[in-house]
């Protein structure tokens, strides 16, 4: 493995979870901010990026999660150049289902030609023989759209017979695309949009805990736009901390069967994520973060 910072070490919060035979820390590492301006092109500083792939090995995180959308194709050959060959306990995630067009946009391209493709560049850019786990990107950028995914869907089913993918997931996906998926096929995570104000998701986090199924959020702090709360305000400044590691310590409150990818550029910014990952939430802490989406939310949050 190569080297990681001289900084004091630290511990990863969460603990693990099993993605069907495999073993990886709730708290893991998102790669799309490791690709140019607007996830399109090479980074800026290519060493850096490179530091930051082996900090969060070197920090003994095991979920990496990528796309080969990103930068296009951009991400997963700085993932192969840092990190490979890749030690066993290390596990990369990817997605299937959109592209990226000239003006940055993210078309759908769920054909079953264009997932065949999809999956053999993510095995060529990763240096991989099979992925780990492969999630069907569903919807837009607008957010997930109704809908069947059989089609796409059982093009991964087939790729997964022929031994080029080990496990399957869904992304951007309806709760009712993810009961679809199951019929078809076992699934191991749902990646889909998620945080303290878009608690939409609340019901199916819940049936998918009961299940040993795996939720992902992106956008912990609403993405490109992000959420602006006078009560995440409040309680980063109690505790004495940014409102990012407020909202990963609750999301990994939240269920046991989150996991955690926020990304950063920065190995600092990285090593600040995992410490405020681990912040001790008081309940009146939760209680007072649990209204910020409660207007949004189809159910309360379970204990």
């Amino acid at each position: 493995m190569s080297e990681t910072t001289d900084s004091p070490s630290v511990s990863l919060p969460g603990g693990t979870w099993t993605l069907g035979d495999l073993t990886v820390t709730r708290f893991g590492y998102g790669a799309m901010q490791l690709a140019g301006p607007g996830v399109m092109g090479p980074p800026a500083d290519r060493d850096g990026a490179l530091a930051v792939l082996r900090e969060a090995a070197g920090l003994g995180i095991t979920h990496m999660d990528t796309a080969g959308a990103y930068g296009p194709r951009v991400t997963n050959q700085l993932i192969r150049e840092a990190l490979h060959p890749y030690s066993a306990s290390l596990h990369i995630v990817t997605k299937v289902g959109a592209v990226r067009d000239q003006q940055g946009g993210w078309p759908p391209a769920r054909r079953p030609e264009d997932l065949r493709r999809a999956v053999h560049e993510n095995l060529e850019d990763l240096g991989l023989a099979a992925l780990d786990v492969v999630n069907l990107r569903l919807g837009n950028a607008q957010g997930p759209r109704p809908g069947s995914l059989a089609e796409p869907f059982e093009t991964l089913v087939e790729l997964r017979q022929q031994g080029l993918i080990r496990h399957l997931g869904v992304s951007n996906a309806t709760a009712e695309q993810v009961a679809e998926a199951q019929t078809i096929a076992p699934i191991v995570c749902v990646q889909n949009m998620y945080n303290l104000a878009h608690r939409q998701d609340d019901e199916l986090i819940d049936d998918l805990a009961d299940q040993g199924i795996a939720y992902v959020p992106f956008f912990p702090l609403g993405g490109f736009s992000p959420l602006q709360s006078t009560a995440l305000s409040a309680v980063a400044t109690r505790l004495d901390a940014t409102p990012m590691s407020v909202a990963l310590a609750w999301l990994l409150r939240r269920s046991p069967n989150i996991l955690l990818i926020p990304g950063t550029s920065s190995v600092a910014h990285l090593r600040e994520n995992v410490v405020g990952a681990g912040l001790s939430l008081s309940d009146e802490d939760l209680a007072e973060l649990d209204e910020i989406g409660r207007q949004d939310t189809a159910r309360p949050r379970a204990e």
